[in-house]
């Protein structure tokens, strides 16, 4: 492997981390976790949060560096649909109605040795 590549266990490791960031965030706003790395046969949502009748589901994107563009960058049209798919389908199975809907993307910049700076773009789709 090259030096400048992550170990899968390294990037998961930041991934977390970064997850983690973001979700203290939302519970030092005054939101309830309630639920984190949901998965269901068609993929992943990162954070679920709630704040009386709203409910965020939020994308962490985590990076050291933006040589490969801002870490928000990567929630793509595509990845849009599928994380409003999989909201519908997390909504359904937990039986949760009439709750106002949020999809933010939590932007994680932590550079190697360095203080992670965390974005949350609300409302973003």
């Amino acid at each position: 492997m090259a030096g400048s590549r992550r170990s899968p266990d390294r990037r998961h490791a930041l991934g977390a981390a970064g997850e983690r960031l973001v979700a203290d965030r939302y519970v030092a706003r005054g939101f309830e976790i309630i639920d984190r790395n949901w998965r269901c046969r068609d993929g992943e949502l990162d954070l679920v949060a709630r704040n009386g009748r709203t409910i965020v589901f939020c994308e962490v994107k985590t990076r050291t560096s933006t040589a490969f563009g801002a870490p928000a960058e990567a929630v793509t049209r595509e990845k849009q649909r599928r994380l409003r798919r999989l909201a519908g389908r997390w909504l359904e199975e937990t039986g949760t109605h009439g709750a106002d809907v949020r999809f933010d993307v939590a932007s994680v910049l932590w550079p190697t040795g360095g203080e992670p700076t965390v974005t949350v773009i609300e409302a973003a789709f």
